[in-house]
Parts: structure tokens; sequence; C-alpha cells
């Protein structure tokens, strides 16, 4: 069973194989009543504990909020007791849902899917001479991660998009006789897949996108499209966070998903701001012009159509004014023809109308397209707007905020909506089929020019989105005009936002929808604000601590530099050169104290740019090199991917190295430094977010308005969480151990210290709170000769768990959990329990020096590679 594919076919050579298969590792546990089989031969403690808070969730039908610590095999316990409970109640449970954020999340998921899998199948055989029942699992990623067309396949992601849809869209097929693989006009894979592999099912087994290309390889058929047809009859489907909550991505893929399926939202612990980015739409003049660009060939072509071939825009106009409820006039896209997305979600009250006359025919569509569009550039770039803006805004909805510099407005969709009618005297209500009338009319011209498509698909989106909550949550959102917008570049960039506010809008259709729907992080503290901000009330929100058998972390909070400075990067003291020049004297100290890998996380690129700069004059950098290179995260995803290929080769080789990076960029969020490559994370400063940033400002104003979630309570929530983040870099194993210093006076604050993940907290020593870079040394000199002490296998034994000692476990805890069952919910349907580390009293309260406008972090900061799940397509 050593090969894969064995796994995915069935025959009598490989069922008789695994009648003689030697002996698979693993345990099967008890959790009340439900067997639970374990791909290992031990467990942790924290393991079963969680395990048994995830079957409490299940059993209540409920949702759940759980953090576990890092490295301790949160994957593997989430798969094993789900798909435990799905094979118990098969009738209950249909499908399991697992989202990630990044690719290689997605496939260390299916390694530790593919080792259950084959446990199962082991104690299967054992006991009935036959491998389990049919069990598919596999992974939807974008067209460039599955593709295997010769040419295409070499292609950046844009281009593989564009080349993808030419060659499968439905009107592109209709005329090509060549479809042959290596055709420049069809592809061989896709048609096919589309004579013969829509009726056929994958065969067993657990497919990644390495499975899933082999796959089409041996059989003729298309990866991408094999996925997309199978996500629907899988056991087991793992995708990004975008498939489920970008409705315009989960209305394509999303939308037929079993209602009995459990959700696993993993690495959840920005998921609000997911929400939030999934229904927010950011337009500038570029975006404008290029829509508008769009429109003119749109035109021609509806033109050209009109002399050659006016049958297809009679039909089209015929199906729009038969009066058919919306979803059946505006057809929502198919598989092949999904260049714009689903539309974004439409209630069932607007669904049922008819499309209005004035879209109907697709001059007046452009034409009113035309209008807004010269609407929203003059509003962009002439101040005349802000300065006729009359006296009874208040009254009409407007809640505007004007900075004085740069005139911004910010105001409410309503008010957006009523100045649009009275500048253009155009009807709001036609707005809300904008965005599927602008697909109709694509498909009927057959357009694949995705780059100027996806401008105008955003211009759509953002009119769709107005216009349908305008009413029923007007307050959720806002339309920010910001003509003196600047991007990287710093040069003026006009920008309109419509943002957002409310994070609970994109994840409630999830939570309404689905049997179960579960949100686990490493990093999750605070806990207690996340049931507020995504509108739902958890049946269980436990943070859980860590089994030790050594003190591996060692975090320290150094507030004073080597001259006993107060070390901070609060606004007014960032550009302190004593201060910056202390944090470089503790970056000596640490590369000529701690071998191996170093990673340093800064608040912004724009701070960690002039800290680098100032440590250059001072001959700081040069002294760094003498110890360890130095690699720096970029906002190219191609560069920091490189950078840290090399910083892995310089621990690797014994040089060492030091890798500066940002708080909430691509590294603190997507990367594990385990071993070697992570003895010490250095966090400079507390990763505030920028507080003039005109979005985050609204935002703040609704969360008090709305829940009132003080501001200072929330950025210190949002920091903190940050800063676990990062701190989750460290420690990837229970035989890791790691240095983390805390490089802030604020840091050593309670407002700031309770809202770490309770594994943080229990290591954390009151003494070593506070501290100067000289105690800070000496500390970390004692713990490297700790840890460099040689520990044996019983070491590690004593806090894993043999079977014995796993039921004592399990019996204990299911005891008191019954007793609070019965003490607190004697009269209720269903057990709801709620622990956490961090209660309801430990919300922050607002520094004494304030909170500052901290640190800038750009809207265009690079992600970790993933789904490109934006306009352009999937």
């Amino acid at each position: 069973m050593s090969n894969k594919r064995k796994s995915c076919d069935h025959s009598e050579n490989e069922e008789s194989s695994l009648l003689v298969e030697e002996e698979i590792e693993g345990i099967i546990l008890e959790i009340d009543d439900l067997e639970v089989l374990f791909p290992f031969e031990r467990v942790y403690k924290e393991q079963i504990q969680y395990m048994i808070e995830l079957k409490t969730i299940l059993d209540a039908n409920g949702d759940g909020l759980l953090e576990m610590p890092t490295g301790t095999g949160k994957t593997i316990c989430l798969l094993s007791l789900i798909i435990a409970y799905k094979h118990a109640h098969p009738e209950k449970v249909k499908k399991l849902i697992y989202c990630t954020r990044t690719v290689s999340e997605m496939d260390q998921c299916l390694k530790e899917l593919k080792k259950l899998c084959k446990y199962r199948n082991y104690v299967a055989t054992k006991r009935i001479r036959t491998k389990e029942n049919k069990f598919v699992a596999l992974c939807l990623s974008s067209r460039k991660n599955l593709c295997i067309h010769p040419r295409v396949s070499q292609e950046d992601r844009d281009k593989v998009d564009i080349e993808c849809r030419k060659m499968t869209a439905s009107w592109s097929r209709q005329n090509v006789s060549e479809k042959t693989i290596g055709s420049k006009k069809s592809c061989g894979y896709f048609e096919e897949w589309d004579e013969s592999g829509t009726d056929q099912a994958l065969t067993n087994g657990v497919y990644n996108c390495d499975d899933l290309k082999e796959f089409g390889k041996k059989n003729g058929w298309c990866p991408y499209f094999v996925a997309r047809h199978a996500i629907t009859m899988a056991d087991v489907v793992v995708y990004n966070y975008q498939y489920m909550l970008d409705p315009k991505v989960a209305g394509l893929i999303s939308q037929e998903m079993n209602e009995n399926s459990v959700v696993i939202f993993d690495e959840g612990h920005n998921i609000d701001n997911i929400c939030i980015e999934a229904l927010s739409v950011d337009l500038d003049i570029n975006k404008l012009n290029k829509a508008q660009a769009c429109i003119t060939k749109l035109n021609n072509r509806v033109n050209e159509l009109r002399s050659q071939d006016v049958d297809r825009i009679r039909s089209e106009y015929t199906k729009l004014v038969s009066n058919l409820r919306i979803s059946g006039a505006l057809p929502q896209p198919s598989a092949t023809d999904d260049q714009l997305g689903a539309a974004p979600i439409i209630p069932n009250h607007i669904a049922d109308d008819a499309v209005p006359g004035s879209i109907r025919r697709a001059e007046h569509f452009l034409r009113m397209l035309r209008i807004i569009i010269q609407y929203l550039k003059n509003r962009l770039n002439s101040e005349e707007h802000a300065n006729n803006t009359t006296t009874n805004n208040i009254n009409r909805g407007i809640s505007q905020r004007r900075n004085q510099q740069a005139r911004v407005e910010v105001e409410s969709p309503s008010a957006f909506l009523l100045d649009l009618e009275q500048k253009t005297a155009l009807d709001r209500e036609p707005l809300k089929y904008f965005y599927s009338r602008l697909h109709s009319l694509m498909r009927t011209v057959a357009m694949v020019d995705l780059d100027e498509a996806a401008a105008l698909g955003q211009l759509a989106n953002f009119l769709t989105l107005a216009a349908t909550y305008h009413v029923e949550h007007n307050d959720g959102f806002a339309v920010i005009f910001d003509p003196f917008f600047r991007g990287p570049s710093s040069i003026p960039e006009p920008k309109l936002q419509f943002s957002c506010l409310d994070a609970s809008l994109a994840i409630q259709p999830v939570f309404t929808k689905f049997l179960s729907v579960i949100i686990t992080s490493g990093t999750l503290s605070p806990l207690d604000l996340y049931p507020t901000l995504l509108g739902f009330q958890p049946a269980v929100s436990k943070s859980f601590a860590m089994s030790i058998f050594r003190t591996c972390i060692l975090p320290l909070v150094v507030s004073k530099g080597a001259d006993q400075q107060a070390i901070s990067t609060r606004f007014e003291a960032r550009d302190n050169i004593s201060i910056i020049r202390n944090y470089g004297i503790l970056l000596i100290e640490l590369v000529s104290s701690v071998p191996d890998g170093i990673v340093t996380f800064f608040t912004s690129y724009q701070y960690m740019e002039k800290t680098i700069a100032h440590w250059d004059e001072m001959g700081i950098i040069r002294q760094l090199l003498a110890h360890k290179l130095i690699f720096i995260e970029t906002k190219d995803v191609v560069e920091t991917s490189i950078a840290y290929d090399n910083y892995k080769r310089a621990c690797n080789i014994g040089r060492g190295a030091i890798f500066f990076s940002i708080a909430r960029g691509k590294v603190a969020e997507g990367i594990d430094f385990k071993g070697h490559y992570g003895r010490c994370v250095v966090c400079i400063g507390v990763p505030y977010q920028y507080t003039q940033s005109h979005v985050l400002r609204t935002r703040l104003e609704y969360l008090l308005t709305k829940h009132q979630i003080r501001e200072a309570d929330f950025l210190t929530f949002d920091a903190m969480r940050q800063t676990a983040q990062c701190i989750g870099r460290v420690i990837r194993s229970k035989k890791d151990y790691g240095i983390v210093i805390l490089a802030d006076a604020r840091f050593a604050k309670n407002d700031k210290r309770d809202k770490l993940p309770g594994w943080v907290l229990q290591f954390l020593n009151e003494f070593n709170v506070s501290i100067t870079t000289e105690e800070a040394l000496s500390t970390i000199g004692r713990f490297l000769r700790q840890m460099g002490q040689p520990f044996s296998q019983q070491d590690l034994d004593s806090i894993q768990l043999d079977p014995i000692a796993a039921i004592e476990i399990i019996k204990t805890h299911l005891v008191q959990s019954n007793k609070n069952k019965n003490l607190l919910h004697s009269n209720t349907k269903t057990a709801t329990t709620q622990h956490s580390f961090s209660e309801n009293n430990h919300l922050a309260t607002q520094d004494d020096d304030g909170i500052p406008p901290d640190d800038y972090v750009d809207n265009e900061d690079v992600k970790m590679e993933e789904d490109d799940l934006s306009m352009s397509g999937l």
C-alpha cells in the first residue's frame, strides 16, 4: 500500500495484497460510544480533549470555536473524529468541507487524510477482510494549479485562465473542428472529459493536485473540470475559503453542496476580514477606464451581431422580456462560462421580480453603464461635489466625514444611490440586476477578454451590492470616495471603496445552510469577540493548553534597550534614533547568541524599510551580516519565495540567517519555520492597523454603534491575534523549541498579554516580563543550554497516552462534561459549553498614551500563494 494510487482502484490482486499487508500503526478510541480510528500509536491529552469537544458540537448540530496549540496535530484530530462520525451517522453527516487559506495547507490536509484512510482500510481489512465502502476525497484549486495542457500550463496564472476559457467556453467551441490535445484552438483534455468523463465517477481514493493531474493524464480528461464535477459527490472536499465565502464564487462552486455537511474553516483567526473582503469592492480611475473600454468593445460586438446574427440578440431579448424569474431569465453561469463568476447574493423577493425593461435591450444597458462611469469619475476627480454638498446631508442619510486636505467622503449606500439618481436621473431599481445582466450579455456576444471584462464586472458587482443591501443592511456598508488615496507609489490615486462593515453578512448563509460550522486555529485568542463579529452562537468555544515534557517555548517581553530606554514603535516614538539603535543592538546580540534561523517581524513594510535604512547608516547591518545572512520579505510572491528558499539553505549549511518579515504579511500567515529554521521569533512593535485608514475608521464607528465594541478593544484584539500568528511560526512539533521576543514596552501591559493564546501564556513567566536586553540575553543563554541537553523517547512518551491512559482521560472528561450539562442545560435540547482563557472582563482598555495611528499596512500586501478568486475568474 505504499503506492497511493492503489487505494483508488478495486481489483482482486489489490484485495489479496491488502490481506497480507504489514501492520499499520494507530489506535482505536471510544469517545462517548463513537469509535474513532486515530492513525498514530499514541495520542496527546489535548488531542483527546479537542475531539471530545468536536463531538459535542456535532451532537448538538451546532457551531464551534476551537483553539488548538500549534504543532499538536489539529488537522488529524479534525479528520479522524469527523470521518468517524460520518461513518457512524451516514444519514446525518453526508460530507466534510474543509476550507484552507493556501495550497500548501490544502496539500498538508490531504496528506493527513491519506494516512487516516490507509489506517481505516487496514482496520476494516482485519475485521471483515475487505476495505471500507467507497470513499472519495479531493481538492479543488485554480486552473493554473490543475492545468495539464502542454502549452497553456506553461503560462502565468492570468494567462492560463484566459486561454482556458477561450478553449472551453461554449461559444468558442461551436465552430472549432480541431479538438486534439495539442491544439491551439481547443483543449483535447476538456473535449474528452465533456464527451465521456461527465458520466464517470472518481474511484476510491484521496486526490491532491498532483493526483488529479496524474489521473487526468492517464484518462485524457481535464483535472480541473473533473474536480469541479466531482466535488458534489465526494465525501471530503478541500478548497480555499473564497469558494465558500465569496458569493460570486460560492454561487458557482458550493451552491449544490449537501446541506448535511460539516464545514471546517482551518486557520480561521482572520475569518472576519476575509468575510468583509468578500463583499467589498475597490475601484480606481484605471479600472473605470478599462470598464469604459470594455463597454465600447461590447457595443461594437452588439452592432456586429445585429448585422450578422440578429437571431442571437433577439433570443436574449425575448428571454428578458418574458417575465420569468431572474434565475431563469438571467441564468447562472455554467462550469465553462464563468468568466465573471456567479451573481452576488440576491434575496428571494428580488429574484421573483421581472427583469426591468430599462436594461433588457443591450444598447440601453450599456448606455446606463457609460453614464454611471462618468458620474463616478466626476466624483473622484472633482472637488465640486464636495463643495456643493448641501446641508441636508444628515437628513438624506449621509454619514460624511471629511478630511480637510483630501475631502474624503464617506456615505451610506442609500445616500450614494440618492445622489446618483439626482445627478444622472437613473432609477436605482435596475442596478440590482446589473451583474447578472452583464454576464448574460457577455455570453451572448461571446466575449473572453478578461482583463477589461474583470474591471467592468467589478463595477457591476459594486452597483448590484449597493442596490441590493441599501434597504435591509444599509448601515453594514459604506461608500468611500477618496480623491487623494495614496498607494505603494505614494502618488495620489483616486479610489472608490465599497466597504462591507459587517462580517456576518458573508458567513451567515454558511451558518444557516450547513449542519455544523467549526472555526479553528492555533491562534484564535481572544475568543470572545468572534461570536459578535460573525453573528453566531457557538455550541462550544474553547482554548486548549499544550502538554509538554520540557519548557520548549521561551517568551520574553523586552521593554528596555541596552541604554535602559523604553523601546516601542508607538507613533510618536518610532522615528526616535535611540530606539531604532536599541532594536538593532538587540538583534546583534541575538544573532551572536542564537543558532540557525531568526525570524523578525516588523509592523509594516514602511517601518521595516525605514528601520533597515537607519541600521545600514549605523553599521548595524554590517555587524548582523558578520554572524548571519539577511533575507527580506517583499510584496512580490516570487521574490519572497526565492528569499525563503535561500534562507533555508543558509540554515542547512550552518551559516545561519535572519528573515525580515511583516506581521500580517504572507510569511506570518502561511510559512512554517519548523526546527532550526525558526529558533527565535522577534516581534518589533505591536502590529496595530493603520488607524487613519478611512475604511478602518468607518468600521470602528460601525462596531461601536452596532455592537458597543470600543475602538481600543477591537484594535488591541486585532493586534494581538496578529502577534499570536507570528509567535506560532516558532514551534511546529513537540520536539521543537524556540524563543519569542516581544520587543515593545506595551506588550508588558495586562490588556495585551491577556489576549495571547493560553498555550503561550502557560510559558510566560512573570520574571520575563518588562526586562532589558541584557536580562533577556542571560535568560536565553540558560534556555539554550537546557534545550541543548538530549532527551529520550521515554521523555516524549511521558506526554503521549497509550490506549488505556486515553480511555481514562476520556472517562474523566465525559463525567465532568455530563455534570456540566445537567447543571447548566437540564431544560434545553442541546448542551452549550463555553470555555475561554480570556473572559469578557479582559477586553482591552485604552493605553495610557492613547491608541496611536499605528503602522501603515498597505491594502495591496501580497498574500501567500493561493487561488486567485477575484473577478478575473476561478
